[in-house]
């Protein structure tokens, strides 16, 4: 297995982070395997989604809907309603795979694979790309 820890500069802001050239870049000289995607972070997750049509403002719009930034969290460490960072994990897991085949990851047509980051107390966020040969 062949694995690569690179950091991610999210800005201290909600975001979609989209690591899909990465991605692409990190298998390209591979043949068949598994590209895994694996953030070791307790408050952010993997999303396989289409981006660029507003569908990753809606994921932000609707996570801050189904886990609002209040004082209802148990977890009150960091900035108010951090605690809702900490269930994210349970919504959107923190690594995806995906099959490729000739150093081509096999997506779909609008499928990118993205950092999903609601935690505004972190800036910089470490995503581990691993690819295992079939």
């Amino acid at each position: 297995m062949r694995s690569e820890l690179r950091a991610v500069r999210t800005g201290g802001v909600p975001s979609v982070v989209d690591l899909t050239d990465e991605c692409a870049d990190f298998v390209k000289q591979e043949n068949d395997g598994l590209l895994h995607v694996f953030v070791p972070h307790a408050t952010a997750g993997i999303a396989i989604l289409e981006t660029g049509s507003g569908s990753d403002d809606d994921l932000l719009a609707h996570l801050d809907e189904l886990l609002p930034r209040d004082d209802r969290w148990r977890h009150r460490h960091g900035s108010a309603g951090h605690g809702r960072d900490h269930v994210l994990p349970a919504f959107l897991p923190p690594h995806a795979a995906v099959p490729v085949l000739e150093g081509l990851m096999q997506l779909g047509t609008w499928q990118r694979i993205c950092l999903v980051d609601t935690n505004i107390d972190n800036h910089t966020r470490q995503v581990r790309f691993s690819f295992l040969a079939g």
